[in-house]
């Protein structure tokens, strides 16, 4: 046995340093990607409950606008990443318009802006205007 013992060299160090580093930045991206996806649902959730609050209005007074459950208007989605604005035209008529409230989702460039109309359509777009709707709506 010798008198000096064998421990973890500063290359042995280097090198378990540069994979993990590796790995981190082949992994982040996929993750940030993935954790858009999902906060997506923080639009799309709040905007269904939304649309089934005036749909209940509706049916109650025959019409959207005064809604006390869904005023119209602009206000922050419960997890804070979209800002959903409330707009009836007429008291047949009502758009839902979701845009991300900042970072992290205003980087999602496909999703940039989702819509649902009191006919029930919805609509996704992304920063250049471009129809997402699939995409956006569909893979939450």
């Amino acid at each position: 046995m010798s008198a000096r013992s064998r421990g973890v060299t500063l290359i042995e160090l280097l090198v378990g340093m540069a994979i993990v580093a590796l790995l981190a930045a082949i992994g982040y991206p996929g993750y940030v990607k993935f954790t858009e996806r999902g906060n997506r649902t923080d639009a799309t959730r709040n905007m269904m409950q939304t649309a089934q609050a005036l749909e209940r209005c509706y049916t109650q007074s025959y019409t959207y606008i005064g809604c006390a459950a869904a005023p119209a208007g602009t206000a922050n989605t419960p997890q804070g990443y979209y800002q959903i604005t409330i707009a009836t035209p007429s008291a047949s008529q009502y758009t839902l318009t979701a845009v991300p409230n900042g970072v992290p989702q205003s980087d999602d460039a496909p999703c940039q802006t989702f819509t649902l109309s009191s006919a029930g359509i919805q609509n996704a777009l992304d920063g250049g205007g471009a129809d997402n709707t699939i995409k956006c709506w569909g893979s939450n």
